[in-house]
């Protein structure tokens, strides 16, 4: 599951061209052993950029069909030349669980972030960065907290491996244990990927979550996944 996230993530937030793909993962590790579907969109115009992913687990914790289902959608906003614009956001989801210990639906906190982005990209476009500083409401959690937010792509082998990811970090109240009332005030996500890009539309690969208290896990955590990718 994304940067519930990234997420984000955001593989293509330097190109300079439309890009859509979708996405599909095998979680592997314990406790996971299911699909992931992700859906991205990234899409410049002369103001700026949009960006959007959802995402969706099937079959996991007990429940049967969408288990999880999660989205983010980004706007980077400029007037003017340079690498600097207006970034704002918009995360949520929800999910469902059939396990002992928990049966039912829940939700994911909204969240609004705004800030600032510092991109670059190479000229060829064979590489670059985003670095974005956001202020963050979270619903039901802290009213006033912040994200800090890194992007990366670089292509290598006239582009037939893609190195790309985002790493996170913000301020949130999560609980890792609900007998104890132990919780967490600060999480960490990053999700390396990487890409052989077979054909210009299909791609193997694999993407690794990396994690310090996401998702009600104490501590850090490493979550690979067997990844095909589809470019529209």
């Amino acid at each position: 599951m994304k940067k519930l996230l990234f997420v984000f993530v955001l593989v293509v937030a330097g190109l300079a061209v439309d890009a859509q793909n979708l996405q599909v993962h095998y979680d592997m590790g314990k406790h996971r052993n299911y699909v992931t579907t992700t859906l991205e969109m990234f899409k410049p115009d002369k103001w700026g950029n949009t960006f959007f992913f959802v995402d969706f687990d099937y079959d996991s914790n007990g429940a049967k069909g969408v288990s999880l289902s999660y989205m983010e959608i980004a706007r980077c906003l400029k007037f003017w030349d340079g690498p600097f614009s207006v970034h704002v956001e918009y995360d949520g989801g929800f999910g469902q669980k059939n396990r002992p210990d928990f049966k039912g639906a829940y939700t994911i906190n909204d969240a609004w972030l705004a800030g600032v982005d510092y991109s670059w990209n190479a000229k060829d476009f064979s590489k670059g960065f985003s670095l974005k500083a956001l202020y963050k409401r979270i619903r039901g959690n802290y009213s006033k907290s912040f994200q800090t937010t890194a992007v990366w792509y670089a292509h290598f082998w006239d582009k037939r491996i893609t190195l790309s990811g985002f790493a996170d970090f913000w301020r949130e109240k999560t609980v890792l244990d609900w007998e104890t009332g132990e919780f967490s005030k600060f999480t960490f996500l990053s999700e390396p990927q990487i890409w052989f890009n077979l054909t210009d539309k299909f791609s193997v690969g694999t993407e690794i979550e990396l994690s310090q208290n996401f998702g009600g896990m104490e501590g850090f955590q490493v979550k690979p996944t067997a990844a095909l990718k589809w470019n529209f």
